[in-house]
């Protein structure tokens, strides 16, 4: 009896306070996901932003007028940019945990020797990967169609980083929450496209009357398409300096309650 409860006594975690080994085989695995399908990952964005594009500029025609001290595609360029990296930051967290819930395979991860940290971390990076691959992409091909600037490089990295990290949060959540597409489809319709629309990605928020400007300023996805924006144009209607603050506060909270749920075994423990 002594020598069975020797043989199968659990063990002493031996790799430190991280998994880094875990971490990172989690983080390849869910960038090999995406990458595997690029196709449908990076460039079906890529398109959907150069319709938009090409349809409001064709609809416009000569009507073009200056925002913020440039032309109208200048300024719309950056802002459809921002918008696919927020709505495919959502999608690949949202989809990596409903289709190991669907498929039974969540499991693998629920009995890794990986922590809540290390698990809702590599995900939501994964999804910052993805974002930030289609803004490179993006902006690589929008800058042979349209004429925009890039002021400062570390705004557009800074803003990118903080929009996709709490959109990847807010996808974690939600896989987590959801117990069928319909349900993600119902957080994308209601919450994410409304906000992504109102935050000033098709005109400036200066043309809107005082009581809107205010929610507008409330509006996180202003501040995430404002800041990115400022990265191109030099120009913003908002503070950067307190878009940064909101967004570095706002993810850390997201993540947090990612990380919460996870370890307490949201509707994935029974």
């Amino acid at each position: 009896m002594v020598e069975l409860n020797k043989k199968y006594q659990i063990g002493v975690r031996r790799f430190g306070f991280i998994n880094w080994i875990g971490f990172k085989s989690l983080w390849l695995k869910e960038c090999n996901r995406f990458i595997t399908v690029w196709q449908q990952t990076l460039l079906s964005p890529l398109v959907s932003s150069l319709l938009f594009l090409s349809v409001l500029s064709l609809a416009l025609g000569n009507n073009k007028g200056d925002v913020l001290g440039f032309s109208f595609i200048s300024f719309l360029a950056p802002g459809l940019i921002a918008m696919s990296i927020l709505t495919q930051s959502f999608s690949h967290s949202v989809s990596s945990l409903m289709i190991g819930k669907i498929q039974g395979n969540i499991v693998d991860m629920l009995y890794a020797p990986l922590s809540a940290l290390e698990v809702s971390m590599a995900i939501i990076l994964a999804a910052v990967t993805r974002s930030l691959l289609i803004a490179i992409i993006s902006i690589a091909v929008f800058s042979l169609i349209v004429e925009i600037p890039i002021n400062n490089i570390f705004y557009i990295f800074i803003f990118g980083f903080l929009s996709s990290f709490i959109l990847g949060s807010l996808g974690f959540i939600t896989g987590l929450w959801a117990e069928k597409f319909d349900h993600t489809a119902t957080v994308t319709n209601f919450i994410i496209t409304p906000l992504s629309f109102l935050s000033g990605v098709f005109y400036s928020i200066d043309k809107l009357p005082n009581f809107f400007q205010i929610i507008s300023n409330i509006n996180p996805f202003f501040y995430m398409i404002d800041g990115f924006r400022y990265g191109f144009l030099g120009a913003s209607d908002g503070s950067i300096s307190v878009g940064i603050i909101y967004l570095t506060i706002l993810s850390f909270i997201m993540w947090f309650i990612a990380f919460y749920l996870y370890r307490k075994g949201y509707k994935i423990k029974s």
